[in-house]
Protein backbone atom coordinates (compact mmCIF):
# COMPACT_ATOMS: atom_id res chain seq x y z
CA UNK A 1 0.00 0.00 0.00
CA UNK A 2 2.66 2.33 0.54
CA UNK A 3 4.74 1.62 -2.54
CA UNK A 4 1.13 2.42 -4.15
CA UNK A 5 0.95 5.56 -2.59
CA UNK A 6 4.42 6.96 -3.21
CA UNK A 7 3.66 5.48 -6.83
CA UNK A 8 0.74 7.96 -7.68
CA UNK A 9 2.52 10.35 -5.64
CA UNK A 10 5.38 10.68 -7.92
CA UNK A 11 2.54 10.21 -10.89
CA UNK A 12 0.95 13.41 -9.49
CA UNK A 13 4.22 14.83 -9.56
CA UNK A 14 5.00 13.86 -13.16
CA UNK A 15 1.51 15.53 -14.26
CA UNK A 16 2.28 18.99 -12.59
CA UNK A 17 5.54 19.07 -14.07
CA UNK A 18 4.23 17.91 -17.43
CA UNK A 19 1.89 20.32 -17.21
CA UNK A 20 3.56 23.45 -16.65
CA UNK A 21 5.62 22.36 -20.22
CA UNK A 22 2.68 22.10 -22.10
CA UNK A 23 1.66 25.05 -20.90
CA UNK A 24 4.91 27.03 -21.95
CA UNK A 25 5.30 25.03 -25.35
CA UNK A 26 6.10 27.07 -28.16
CA UNK A 27 8.85 28.81 -25.31
CA UNK A 28 11.24 26.59 -26.28
CA UNK A 29 11.75 27.73 -29.62
CA UNK A 30 14.87 29.93 -30.22
CA UNK A 31 14.67 30.91 -34.24
CA UNK A 32 12.82 34.00 -34.85
CA UNK A 33 12.54 32.82 -38.46
CA UNK A 34 11.14 28.75 -38.47
CA UNK A 35 10.09 28.31 -41.70
CA UNK A 36 11.93 30.27 -45.34
CA UNK A 37 8.93 32.52 -46.32
CA UNK A 38 7.38 35.30 -43.92
CA UNK A 39 5.14 38.23 -44.46
CA UNK A 40 5.00 41.98 -42.92
CA UNK A 41 1.58 42.85 -41.68
CA UNK A 42 1.60 46.57 -42.51
CA UNK A 43 -1.58 48.70 -41.16
CA UNK A 44 -1.22 52.08 -42.68
CA UNK A 45 -4.49 51.59 -43.91
CA UNK A 46 -8.44 52.48 -42.96
CA UNK A 47 -9.83 50.10 -44.81
CA UNK A 48 -8.03 46.65 -44.41
CA UNK A 49 -9.76 43.24 -42.58
CA UNK A 50 -9.29 43.29 -38.94
CA UNK A 51 -6.64 41.43 -36.85
CA UNK A 52 -8.84 38.22 -36.15
CA UNK A 53 -9.83 37.71 -40.21
CA UNK A 54 -5.95 38.31 -40.82
CA UNK A 55 -5.14 35.38 -39.01
CA UNK A 56 -7.88 33.55 -40.76
CA UNK A 57 -6.18 34.73 -44.05
CA UNK A 58 -2.57 33.98 -42.65
CA UNK A 59 -3.68 30.40 -41.70
CA UNK A 60 -5.74 29.50 -44.46
CA UNK A 61 -2.09 30.64 -46.30
CA UNK A 62 -0.15 28.33 -44.36
CA UNK A 63 1.61 31.43 -44.00
CA UNK A 64 3.20 31.05 -40.31
CA UNK A 65 6.15 33.67 -40.23
CA UNK A 66 4.68 37.52 -39.62
CA UNK A 67 6.53 40.89 -38.78
CA UNK A 68 4.60 44.07 -37.76
CA UNK A 69 6.43 47.20 -37.16
CA UNK A 70 4.87 47.95 -33.38
CA UNK A 71 3.52 45.77 -30.83
CA UNK A 72 -0.33 46.46 -31.29
CA UNK A 73 -2.64 44.76 -28.74
CA UNK A 74 -5.15 44.33 -30.50
CA UNK A 75 -2.88 42.00 -33.35
CA UNK A 76 -1.46 40.25 -30.30
CA UNK A 77 -4.76 39.20 -28.79
CA UNK A 78 -5.61 38.40 -31.87
CA UNK A 79 -3.01 35.77 -32.76
CA UNK A 80 -3.46 34.59 -28.91
CA UNK A 81 -3.46 30.53 -29.51
CA UNK A 82 -2.86 30.33 -33.34
CA UNK A 83 0.60 29.21 -33.79
CA UNK A 84 1.54 32.02 -36.06
CA UNK A 85 4.83 33.26 -35.04
CA UNK A 86 5.52 37.08 -34.91
CA UNK A 87 8.11 39.67 -34.81
CA UNK A 88 6.54 43.05 -33.26
CA UNK A 89 8.12 46.13 -33.80
CA UNK A 90 10.02 49.20 -31.86
CA UNK A 91 9.21 52.25 -33.86
CA UNK A 92 11.93 54.80 -35.07
CA UNK A 93 9.96 56.99 -32.73
CA UNK A 94 10.40 55.12 -29.75
CA UNK A 95 14.32 54.65 -29.94
CA UNK A 96 15.44 58.02 -28.11
CA UNK A 97 13.43 57.21 -24.98
CA UNK A 98 14.70 52.85 -25.45
CA UNK A 99 18.36 54.37 -25.34
CA UNK A 100 17.91 57.05 -22.54
CA UNK A 101 16.05 54.97 -20.41
CA UNK A 102 16.89 51.11 -19.56
CA UNK A 103 13.41 51.18 -17.17
CA UNK A 104 11.72 52.65 -20.57
CA UNK A 105 12.55 49.79 -22.63
CA UNK A 106 12.16 47.48 -19.15
CA UNK A 107 8.19 49.01 -18.89
CA UNK A 108 7.95 48.58 -23.20
CA UNK A 109 9.07 44.80 -22.83
CA UNK A 110 6.72 43.68 -19.69
CA UNK A 111 3.78 45.81 -21.46
CA UNK A 112 3.86 44.42 -25.39
CA UNK A 113 5.79 41.44 -25.23
CA UNK A 114 5.85 39.55 -21.82
CA UNK A 115 2.15 40.00 -20.61
CA UNK A 116 1.57 37.80 -23.94
CA UNK A 117 3.42 35.30 -23.36
CA UNK A 118 3.04 32.08 -23.81
CA UNK A 119 -0.10 32.25 -25.68
CA UNK A 120 1.12 34.78 -28.36
CA UNK A 121 4.37 33.52 -30.51
CA UNK A 122 6.01 36.52 -29.71
CA UNK A 123 10.03 35.38 -31.60
CA UNK A 124 11.69 38.45 -32.09
CA UNK A 125 11.66 42.24 -31.69
CA UNK A 126 12.63 45.11 -35.02
CA UNK A 127 14.20 47.74 -32.89
CA UNK A 128 13.87 50.64 -35.18
CA UNK A 129 13.72 49.96 -38.67
CA UNK A 130 16.09 51.30 -42.22
CA UNK A 131 17.76 53.78 -39.00
CA UNK A 132 21.78 53.70 -40.31
CA UNK A 133 20.98 54.99 -43.85
CA UNK A 134 17.64 57.28 -42.67
CA UNK A 135 17.33 59.89 -40.23
CA UNK A 136 20.88 60.97 -38.85
CA UNK A 137 19.33 61.96 -35.33
CA UNK A 138 18.81 58.16 -34.47
CA UNK A 139 22.45 56.80 -35.71
CA UNK A 140 23.66 57.29 -32.38
CA UNK A 141 21.03 56.17 -30.04
CA UNK A 142 20.38 52.98 -32.18
CA UNK A 143 22.65 50.62 -30.55
CA UNK A 144 22.00 51.59 -26.98
CA UNK A 145 18.50 51.23 -27.52
CA UNK A 146 19.04 47.76 -28.92
CA UNK A 147 20.83 47.05 -26.02
CA UNK A 148 18.58 48.30 -23.35
CA UNK A 149 15.62 46.13 -25.50
CA UNK A 150 18.34 42.63 -24.84
CA UNK A 151 18.82 43.37 -21.32
CA UNK A 152 14.75 43.97 -20.63
CA UNK A 153 14.97 40.05 -22.35
CA UNK A 154 17.49 39.23 -19.95
CA UNK A 155 15.70 40.30 -17.11
CA UNK A 156 12.50 38.60 -17.77
CA UNK A 157 14.83 35.61 -18.85
CA UNK A 158 13.13 35.82 -22.13
CA UNK A 159 16.84 35.53 -24.62
CA UNK A 160 16.43 32.24 -25.42
CA UNK A 161 12.76 32.55 -26.99
CA UNK A 162 13.20 36.23 -28.65
CA UNK A 163 15.32 37.35 -30.95
CA UNK A 164 16.68 41.10 -31.35
CA UNK A 165 17.33 42.58 -34.35
CA UNK A 166 17.55 46.17 -36.87
CA UNK A 167 16.34 46.06 -40.72
CA UNK A 168 18.47 48.02 -42.81
CA UNK A 169 18.19 49.31 -46.29
CA UNK A 170 20.66 49.17 -49.18
CA UNK A 171 21.42 52.64 -48.62
CA UNK A 172 23.86 51.14 -46.18
CA UNK A 173 26.28 49.97 -48.75
CA UNK A 174 28.68 51.26 -51.46
CA UNK A 175 29.63 49.70 -54.33
CA UNK A 176 26.89 46.50 -54.29
CA UNK A 177 28.05 45.67 -58.22
CA UNK A 178 29.41 43.24 -58.39
CA UNK A 179 28.21 42.17 -55.18
CA UNK A 180 31.83 40.67 -54.08
CA UNK A 181 32.90 44.22 -54.24
CA UNK A 182 29.89 45.66 -51.88
CA UNK A 183 31.08 47.47 -48.45
CA UNK A 184 29.52 49.83 -46.22
CA UNK A 185 29.05 53.27 -46.32
CA UNK A 186 31.56 55.38 -44.76
CA UNK A 187 29.62 57.84 -43.05
CA UNK A 188 27.48 54.52 -41.15
CA UNK A 189 30.57 52.52 -40.58
CA UNK A 190 31.21 53.52 -36.98
CA UNK A 191 27.53 52.85 -35.70
CA UNK A 192 27.05 49.89 -37.77
CA UNK A 193 30.39 48.09 -36.54
CA UNK A 194 29.56 48.41 -32.54
CA UNK A 195 26.25 47.23 -33.91
CA UNK A 196 27.17 44.33 -35.54
CA UNK A 197 29.82 42.98 -32.74
CA UNK A 198 26.64 42.88 -30.12
CA UNK A 199 24.59 41.36 -32.74
CA UNK A 200 27.01 38.59 -33.54
CA UNK A 201 27.91 38.16 -29.61
CA UNK A 202 23.97 37.79 -29.17
CA UNK A 203 23.73 35.64 -32.36
CA UNK A 204 21.15 38.07 -33.67
CA UNK A 205 20.82 37.61 -37.96
CA UNK A 206 21.71 40.87 -40.51
CA UNK A 207 18.42 42.15 -41.67
CA UNK A 208 18.21 43.47 -44.80
CA UNK A 209 15.20 45.31 -46.65
CA UNK A 210 15.67 44.27 -50.91
CA UNK A 211 13.99 45.54 -53.67
CA UNK A 212 14.75 44.64 -56.86
CA UNK A 213 11.69 46.12 -57.91
CA UNK A 214 13.66 49.55 -57.04
CA UNK A 215 16.54 48.76 -57.99
CA UNK A 216 15.25 47.92 -61.59
CA UNK A 217 12.97 51.37 -61.51
CA UNK A 218 16.41 52.90 -60.72
CA UNK A 219 18.18 52.32 -63.71
CA UNK A 220 16.06 50.02 -66.03
CA UNK A 221 18.27 51.29 -69.67
CA UNK A 222 20.74 48.62 -67.82
CA UNK A 223 19.23 46.38 -65.63
CA UNK A 224 17.42 43.39 -67.83
CA UNK A 225 13.34 43.19 -65.82
CA UNK A 226 13.79 39.61 -66.09
CA UNK A 227 16.80 39.41 -63.89
CA UNK A 228 14.93 41.38 -61.77
CA UNK A 229 11.96 39.30 -61.57
CA UNK A 230 13.55 35.55 -61.23
CA UNK A 231 13.01 34.91 -64.89
CA UNK A 232 15.03 33.61 -67.85
CA UNK A 233 18.21 35.73 -68.35
CA UNK A 234 21.58 36.27 -68.94
CA UNK A 235 21.97 37.11 -65.75
CA UNK A 236 25.54 38.55 -64.04
CA UNK A 237 29.09 37.24 -63.84
CA UNK A 238 30.99 38.60 -60.88
CA UNK A 239 34.29 37.86 -62.02
CA UNK A 240 36.18 38.64 -58.86
CA UNK A 241 34.32 36.04 -56.79
CA UNK A 242 33.92 33.86 -60.06
CA UNK A 243 30.30 33.25 -59.27
CA UNK A 244 26.94 33.36 -61.78
CA UNK A 245 24.04 35.24 -60.42
CA UNK A 246 20.50 34.16 -62.30
CA UNK A 247 18.45 36.70 -60.44
CA UNK A 248 19.11 40.35 -58.84
CA UNK A 249 17.80 39.03 -55.42
CA UNK A 250 20.60 36.34 -54.91
CA UNK A 251 23.11 39.17 -55.89
CA UNK A 252 21.71 41.89 -52.94
CA UNK A 253 21.75 39.04 -50.69
CA UNK A 254 25.60 37.99 -51.70
CA UNK A 255 26.20 41.71 -51.79
CA UNK A 256 25.11 42.36 -47.89
CA UNK A 257 26.98 38.77 -46.88
CA UNK A 258 30.22 40.33 -48.96
CA UNK A 259 29.73 43.70 -46.60
CA UNK A 260 29.99 41.65 -43.63
CA UNK A 261 32.59 39.49 -44.58
CA UNK A 262 34.66 42.61 -45.29
CA UNK A 263 34.35 43.84 -41.98
CA UNK A 264 35.12 40.79 -40.20
CA UNK A 265 31.65 39.07 -39.77
CA UNK A 266 31.83 36.29 -42.28
CA UNK A 267 29.54 34.20 -39.86
CA UNK A 268 26.82 36.15 -39.56
CA UNK A 269 23.40 35.23 -41.09
CA UNK A 270 21.39 37.56 -43.84
CA UNK A 271 17.80 37.52 -43.62
CA UNK A 272 15.63 39.71 -45.89
CA UNK A 273 12.71 41.40 -43.96
CA UNK A 274 11.19 42.77 -46.63
CA UNK A 275 10.69 42.08 -50.14
CA UNK A 276 8.30 42.87 -52.76
CA UNK A 277 6.67 44.24 -56.45
CA UNK A 278 4.03 46.97 -56.48
CA UNK A 279 1.18 45.75 -58.58
CA UNK A 280 0.22 49.29 -59.53
CA UNK A 281 2.18 52.97 -59.89
CA UNK A 282 2.67 56.45 -61.08
CA UNK A 283 2.79 57.11 -65.03
CA UNK A 284 6.84 57.30 -64.47
CA UNK A 285 6.83 53.47 -63.03
CA UNK A 286 5.77 51.57 -65.65
CA UNK A 287 7.28 48.36 -63.97
CA UNK A 288 4.96 48.67 -61.08
CA UNK A 289 1.59 46.34 -63.42
CA UNK A 290 -0.20 43.51 -61.46
CA UNK A 291 1.59 40.98 -63.95
CA UNK A 292 5.20 42.09 -62.65
CA UNK A 293 4.00 41.88 -59.30
CA UNK A 294 2.60 38.43 -59.55
CA UNK A 295 5.50 37.27 -61.30
CA UNK A 296 7.87 38.54 -58.91
CA UNK A 297 6.12 36.87 -56.12
CA UNK A 298 4.94 34.19 -57.88
CA UNK A 299 8.95 33.04 -58.45
CA UNK A 300 9.68 34.22 -54.99
CA UNK A 301 7.92 31.74 -53.23
CA UNK A 302 9.31 28.94 -55.66
CA UNK A 303 12.46 29.80 -55.27
CA UNK A 304 12.03 29.89 -51.74
CA UNK A 305 10.04 26.64 -51.41
CA UNK A 306 13.35 25.29 -53.15
CA UNK A 307 15.14 25.87 -49.58
CA UNK A 308 18.36 26.93 -51.16
CA UNK A 309 21.25 29.09 -50.50
CA UNK A 310 23.02 31.54 -52.69
CA UNK A 311 26.26 31.68 -55.19
CA UNK A 312 28.48 33.12 -52.47
CA UNK A 313 27.03 31.13 -49.19
CA UNK A 314 25.03 27.47 -50.84
CA UNK A 315 24.67 26.52 -47.47
CA UNK A 316 22.67 29.09 -46.19
CA UNK A 317 19.01 28.94 -47.13
CA UNK A 318 17.49 31.56 -48.15
CA UNK A 319 14.88 33.12 -46.08
CA UNK A 320 12.58 36.38 -46.76
CA UNK A 321 9.37 38.50 -45.48
CA UNK A 322 7.25 39.51 -48.02
CA UNK A 323 6.05 42.91 -47.96
CA UNK A 324 3.36 42.76 -47.86
CA UNK A 325 0.29 41.36 -46.71
CA UNK A 326 -2.16 43.97 -48.14
CA UNK A 327 -2.57 47.43 -49.90
CA UNK A 328 -2.19 50.51 -47.60
CA UNK A 329 -3.95 53.06 -48.77
CA UNK A 330 -2.75 55.91 -46.29
CA UNK A 331 0.55 55.45 -47.04
CA UNK A 332 2.77 58.66 -48.44
CA UNK A 333 4.49 58.86 -51.19
CA UNK A 334 4.36 57.49 -54.80
CA UNK A 335 1.62 55.52 -56.07
CA UNK A 336 3.78 52.17 -55.75
CA UNK A 337 3.85 52.81 -51.91
CA UNK A 338 0.18 51.89 -51.59
CA UNK A 339 0.15 49.04 -53.98
CA UNK A 340 2.74 46.24 -52.58
CA UNK A 341 -0.16 43.61 -51.02
CA UNK A 342 -1.15 40.77 -51.97
CA UNK A 343 -4.33 41.15 -51.38
CA UNK A 344 -6.88 43.85 -51.92
CA UNK A 345 -7.87 45.45 -48.75
CA UNK A 346 -11.39 43.79 -48.92
CA UNK A 347 -9.53 40.47 -48.09
CA UNK A 348 -9.78 39.17 -52.08
CA UNK A 349 -6.20 38.36 -53.79
CA UNK A 350 -4.27 41.05 -55.64
CA UNK A 351 -3.42 38.56 -58.26
CA UNK A 352 -3.32 35.17 -58.14
CA UNK A 353 0.34 33.07 -56.88
CA UNK A 354 -1.63 30.13 -55.16
CA UNK A 355 -3.14 31.59 -52.01
CA UNK A 356 -7.04 32.33 -51.71
CA UNK A 357 -9.11 35.30 -50.36
CA UNK A 358 -10.86 35.98 -47.34
CA UNK A 359 -14.73 34.23 -47.25
CA UNK A 360 -17.23 36.55 -48.35
CA UNK A 361 -18.58 37.44 -45.09
CA UNK A 362 -17.05 38.46 -41.81
CA UNK A 363 -19.02 36.45 -39.67
CA UNK A 364 -18.03 33.09 -41.75
CA UNK A 365 -14.04 34.01 -41.47
CA UNK A 366 -14.50 35.12 -38.03
CA UNK A 367 -15.89 30.68 -37.33
CA UNK A 368 -13.31 29.96 -39.52
CA UNK A 369 -10.97 31.42 -36.89
CA UNK A 370 -12.67 29.88 -33.87
CA UNK A 371 -12.62 26.73 -35.47
CA UNK A 372 -9.18 26.98 -36.24
CA UNK A 373 -8.39 27.76 -32.46
CA UNK A 374 -10.88 24.47 -31.58
CA UNK A 375 -8.67 22.32 -33.74
CA UNK A 376 -5.46 23.41 -32.13
CA UNK A 377 -6.45 23.20 -28.40
CA UNK A 378 -8.38 19.66 -29.52
CA UNK A 379 -4.49 18.61 -31.23
CA UNK A 380 -2.99 19.93 -28.01
CA UNK A 381 -5.19 18.34 -25.28
CA UNK A 382 -5.39 15.04 -27.27
CA UNK A 383 -1.26 15.26 -27.11
CA UNK A 384 -1.52 15.70 -23.70
CA UNK A 385 -4.04 12.60 -23.04
CA UNK A 386 -2.13 10.31 -24.97
CA UNK A 387 1.25 10.78 -22.87
CA UNK A 388 -0.85 10.76 -19.84
CA UNK A 389 -2.27 7.78 -20.73
CA UNK A 390 0.95 5.85 -21.41
CA UNK A 391 2.61 6.93 -18.08
CA UNK A 392 -0.81 5.58 -16.35
CA UNK A 393 -0.33 2.27 -18.19
CA UNK A 394 3.62 1.73 -17.11
CA UNK A 395 2.27 2.07 -13.64
CA UNK A 396 -0.34 0.01 -13.87
CA UNK A 397 2.41 -2.26 -14.94
CA UNK A 398 4.00 -1.95 -12.53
Amino acid sequence: MEWEMKSWRFFYRFLRVFFIVFAMNGSLTVQAFTGTYGINYGRIADNIPSPDEVVTLLRAAKIKNVRIYDADHSVLEAFSGTGLEIVVGVPNGNLKDMNASEDHALSWVKENVQSFLPDTHIRGIAVGNEVLGGDQELWGVLLGAVKNVHKALEKFHLTDLIQVSTAHSQAVFSNSYPPSSCIFNQNIVQYMKPLLEFFSEIHSPFCLNAYPFLDYMGDPANIDINYALFQSTQGIYDTKAKLHYDNMLDAQIDAAYAALENSGFKKMEVIITETGWASRGDENQAAATSTNARTYNYNLRKRLAKKKGTPLRPKNVVKAYIFAVFNENLKPGPTSERNFGLFKADGSISYDIGFKGLKSSATSSILSLKKIRAQDWSASYSLVFTACAAVLLLFLRL
